[in-house]
């Protein structure tokens, strides 16, 4: 199902822009940027590409999928962008789509954006798009198989 008026629909097609772009599609999910302003940089979401509200709407194959996927995108995070640990996250509230928030920790983060007092950023805190599309290509470059 798509839904014209889904923020979720709007990303996983590719009409609505999040730095960086979509990063990957595997297993049903598209990885991407933080679709709103970010605190930290590398701040990526799995996003499923349907409609399915939480881990319990998901089917078998994507089940099956997210974990091992959300583990390669962590490690990379870690990889490409000295992240000295991942937090995921999922709520579940707005979007009728299933996301799972994979954000960055740096020895840097002030205590005050560490764990889930990352949602609570302040507008001051925000980081340049740039640099979070810098951060988002970094991560999909450490996720390219090596030849």
């Amino acid at each position: 199902m798509v839904d014209e008026q889904c923020i979720g629909c709007a990303i996983a097609r590719g009409l609505h822009r999040v730095p960086g772009g979509i990063l990957r599609r595997e297993g049903g999910f598209v990885l991407h940027a933080l679709a709103d302003p970010s605190p930290l940089r590398g701040w990526l979401v799995l996003t499923s590409e349907r409609h399915a509200r939480a881990w319990y709407d998901l089917p078998q194959d994507e089940l099956a999928a997210i974990g091992p996927l959300a583990a390669r995108v962590m490690a990379a995070q870690r990889e490409a962008l000295g992240a000295e640990h991942v937090y995921a996250f999922a709520i579940g509230d707005v979007l009728r789509h299933f996301h799972l928030h994979l954000v960055p920790r740096f020895a840097e983060t002030p205590d005050r954006l560490r764990g889930r007092r990352c949602f609570e950023g302040q507008p001051e805190d925000m980081r340049p798009e740039p640099e979070l599309a810098a951060a988002a290509a970094a991560v999909a470059a450490a996720l390219r198989p090596t030849r």
